[in-house]
């Protein structure tokens, strides 16, 4: 399990987040939480809650040495993004709502194209802060608290040993998507299982799959743990490292449409893992202590994700379908924060072992 590539930090952070013709956002600026109670970052928002306020007067972020210290891989992840809002699935994520009014898709896409427009054509970094403050409306994130505060965590890429055949050390398999599963032709939405009546079921859950063995026959490869399945699952990719010294990669092929319940959510609400103490590294440590409490606690996940090889070529992707671009693109949660856009993240960067990075 290599977690090496984990960042994290619980900083206050500037993040920035910019949208729009007419809605450039700023994600994060926020104010130092408060210290005498530790930071709950799972805390949802309120019922009518909004992730986004337009920054205060005052509290602009340092956008000249944004420019200045912008990163090489900006730009190919910024046409990636225009790649995503021209497809028609896009759509759906939009509008989205802030404290002080919508953001439509159109506003989105012109945002991101126009930012990216700044960006190559701004002769000096005060010329760049003058053209972003000019034509964006700017946001910030309200934080867990109220005060702007965000956990940033690095964005993790399953890298696992694998074979693709079962052996004794290789037991636990991938699948490939089922025939009888169905999904909107537009954006993959999980719809049911097609019967042989073609009617459409409720797909089976986690547990009927596992202890039916309907998908015998259909694997794509072999791991060596039960939890590594789950964790390729949830991240819907990974590379895989193979007996002969070759690589194969697997990706997102569909998932059922039962209902998503986290491991590490459910681990730490049955009293398994301290709540401040949840992390990939405590889940594995668990299951090599108790791998039946953990894998028992994963079947309350009742979806299940299936997988097909490919090139690799855009490999590590996103939940949008695209490419990773390291120190360029954020991974955000899409029921709190708008898909697509830009954001420019100024905090503490730490590797696994917590040292600066």
């Amino acid at each position: 399990m290599p977690i090496s590539n984990l960042r994290t930090t619980s900083r206050r952070s500037p993040i920035i987040q910019r949208f729009a013709a007419a809605a450039f956002i700023i994600g994060g600026i926020g104010c130092a939480p408060d210290a005498s109670s530790k930071p709950e970052y799972d805390r949802p928002l309120p019922s009518g809650g909004r992730a986004l306020r337009p920054v205060a007067s005052g509290s602009m972020p340092d956008l000249e040495k944004a420019w200045q210290r912008r990163d090489t891989g900006l730009l190919d992840a910024l046409d990636r993004s225009v790649g995503w809002f021209e497809m028609p699935s896009s759509r759906r994520r939009y509008p989205y709502a802030t404290t002080d009014g919508d953001i439509t898709h159109e506003e989105a896409q012109r945002s991101v194209k126009r930012f990216r427009a700044i960006l190559e054509t701004a002769s000096t970094s005060a010329d760049f802060r003058r053209q972003v403050l000019d034509e964006f409306r700017v946001y910030e994130s309200v934080g867990w608290n109220g005060g702007g505060s965000v956990l940033f965590t690095g964005y993790y890429a399953p890298d696992f040993d694998a074979s693709l055949t079962r052996t004794d050390r290789f037991a636990h398999p991938l699948y490939a998507r089922p025939a009888d599963l169905i999904t909107d032709p537009v954006d993959g939405t999980p719809i049911g299982r097609r019967m042989p009546d073609r009617s459409i079921e409720r797909y089976p859950t986690r547990a009927e799959i596992m202890s039916s063995g309907m998908h015998a026959g259909t694997e794509v490869a072999w791991l060596e743990s039960p939890l590594d399945v789950y964790v390729v699952q949830v991240n819907g990719s990974a590379r895989l490292n193979l007996p002969d010294g070759g690589e194969m990669y697997v990706g997102y092929a569909g998932k059922t449409d039962r209902r998503y319940s986290g491991l590490g959510a459910k681990l730490v609400a049955d009293g398994h893992i301290p709540k401040g103490g949840l992390s990939l590294p405590a889940i594995y440590d668990l299951h090599a202590a108790d791998p039946e409490l953990v894998e028992t606690a994963m079947l309350a996940n009742e979806n299940f994700v299936y997988f097909q090889p490919y090139d690799g070529g855009d490999w590590p992707s996103g939940s949008l379908g695209f490419k990773v671009n390291a120190r360029a693109t954020l991974a955000t949660d899409k029921d709190v924060y708008p898909p697509g856009c830009v954001c420019l993240v100024d905090t503490d960067g730490v590797n696994v072992s917590g040292v600066e990075a």
